[in-house]
């Protein structure tokens, strides 16, 4: 089986892309496609949560953040067992997560929900939830793991 794994370079999409490790069997999986989508004229900056060297956005531009996230994701599987691809799109990130799962014949699409912030999702929808919608295949989507209360203080 094939699986795509979607990055925006946030935490909670690292943290999706171990999800895919705590159940499934390596032995089954035999490609997993690590993807982030780059939108064309894109306001906001490609998150770049997962570089330990964080730059400054002007020194970096949004597709080598873009190719840093999917290397970081890329790693978590590393000495898992399935062959790991590389993959930078540019469009809508729901449709390209989509095409590509459709043209590798994906078994299974893994994506994060909530990791861009309420306010792309009121904006723009969510991607997860049009990937759901409209996958070819069955998707994992992976909620955030909700933050634990502060001992003796407020929030």
């Amino acid at each position: 089986m094939h699986v795509v794994v979607a990055t925006d370079g946030s935490r909670q999409s690292l943290a999706a892309a171990k999800k895919l490790k705590e159940f499934a069997d390596p032995d089954r999986i035999t490609d997993i496609s690590v993807v982030a989508v780059l939108r064309p004229l894109a306001a906001v900056a490609f998150a770049d949560d997962l570089d330990d060297k964080r730059k400054a956005v002007d020194e970096v531009s949004f597709k080598a953040a873009a190719e840093s996230a999917v290397a970081a994701v890329a790693a978590t599987y590393d000495g898992w067992g399935p062959k790991v691809h590389r993959k930078i799109r540019s469009g809508s990130p729901a449709k390209e997560i989509i095409r590509l799962a459709d043209s590798v014949g994906a078994g299974l699409i893994v994506v994060a929900n909530g990791s861009r912030g309420l306010s792309d999702t009121v904006l723009m929808g969510s991607t997860a939830q049009r990937v759901q919608h409209y996958a070819p295949c069955p998707v994992l989507v992976v909620r955030p793991t909700p933050r634990k209360p502060r001992r003796g203080g407020k929030g």
